[in-house]
């Protein structure tokens, strides 16, 4: 295991280790989406991570697609997400803000009315957790070009709070069906213009967006996350891996932090390889996620496929993931019925490991 251990240099910062949690959805915080104590314990406990990326965080106000996740566009919001820095860096930790915009997964019930929107009006299929129990997927409201200036402004804003709050750096969300994904991927992005059609045209709005966002970060504190294979949220593209290439081209580019792309479908409805071409094509830190042991992860790395992995469920139930792998320790169970219930219980009192 040593590889996993190494030090990965990310452009102008230096992680200790190539162990990266993944950012995972906990629906913990408090009334108007502010971070509290319950979650800048839970981010502390993590520290010994070489990264902790922290969990989709809403840019802008009425977009909720989880009850209870954060946000980082009021001051209270920055002002949480402070706590949770200063806990993470006492630790000697690094941590990454997941910046996000649900699109067509948010609900009107849980956002004052407001219809969600989607580059395309048509709904996801399947329903949703409210406040007023599940409800369907509604269909969404097409973005007309003129009004997407204002979502771009939106990320932009919530980077520069982020930096207030003391993240290390961002990473922008355009992976598993929301907005920016949504944009990408031609089996929901169904518009013509400069937002539809080619993938040159799809990839617009991100790429937008990572302008603002570089711009409001600096280029070495932002990585992007991707999952063009993945069919969560009624997601598909007819042509994942041209769509992984054109990107991993387009990115080179930006001269990023990191590429953090999910390799698989949480659902098996596609099945390819796409983190080969995206490594070929991409010339920055690449991190691979989903279902990695600690041994495929080191193979990977030693055999170039990849320079990191990032751990989602695994870190969840193990606060401290890094010492149990160089200690050949058993993993604890996750206990899904607590993923995303309110209160400590599955969230912070997972053990650590006896040292002897």
């Amino acid at each position: 295991m040593n590889v996993l251990f190494n030090p990965l240099k990310m452009n102008s910062q230096t992680l200790k280790n190539r162990i990266l949690m993944a950012p995972l959805t906990r629906a913990r915080a408090e009334k108007n989406h502010v971070p509290g104590s319950l979650m800048a314990k839970y981010y502390a406990q993590r520290a010994s991570a070489g990264l902790i990326i922290a969990e989709a965080t809403m840019v802008m106000q009425d977009n909720s697609a989880f009850i209870s996740e954060p946000g980082i566009y009021s001051q209270a919001q920055i002002d949480g997400w402070k706590r949770v820095t200063d806990a993470v860096h006492a630790k000697n930790g690094k941590i990454f803000l997941q910046i996000w915009h649900p699109g067509r997964a948010a609900h009107p019930s849980l956002n004052n009315g407001v219809q969600p929107v989607s580059p395309s009006p048509y709904a996801i299929e399947g329903e949703i957790h409210t406040t007023e129990g599940k409800q369907n997927y509604v269909v969404p409201h097409e973005l007309t070009d003129a009004e997407i200036p204002e979502i771009i402004e939106g990320f932009k804003i919530a980077s520069d709070n982020a930096m207030l709050a003391d993240f290390d750096g961002i990473e922008v969300h355009a992976a598993n069906g929301y907005l920016l994904d949504q944009f990408l991927r031609d089996g929901c992005n169904k518009r013509q213009g400069n937002y539809g059609g080619s993938i040159e045209n799809r990839a617009r709005l991100l790429l937008d967006v990572l302008d603002v966002v570089c711009q409001s970060c600096g280029n070495d504190k932002v990585g992007v996350r991707l999952s063009p294979l993945n069919s969560y949220n009624s997601m598909i593209d007819s042509d994942p891996v041209g769509l992984s290439t054109y990107l991993a081209k387009k990115l080179n580019s930006y001269n990023l932090a990191y590429l953090h792309v999910m390799r698989s479908d949480f659902l098996q409805q596609q099945n390819g390889d796409i983190l080969t071409p995206i490594r070929q094509h991409y010339d920055g830190i690449l991190i691979a996620n989903m279902g990695y042991t600690a041994e495929e992860a080191n193979t990977g790395i030693i055999e170039g496929k990849f320079d990191a992995v990032a751990f989602g469920v695994p870190f969840l139930a193990n606060p401290d993931l890094p010492e149990r792998f160089k200690a050949g320790a058993a993993l604890n169970d996750a206990e899904p019925d607590t993923f995303y219930s309110p209160g400590p219980k599955g969230y912070i009192d997972y053990p650590v490991m006896k040292m002897s």
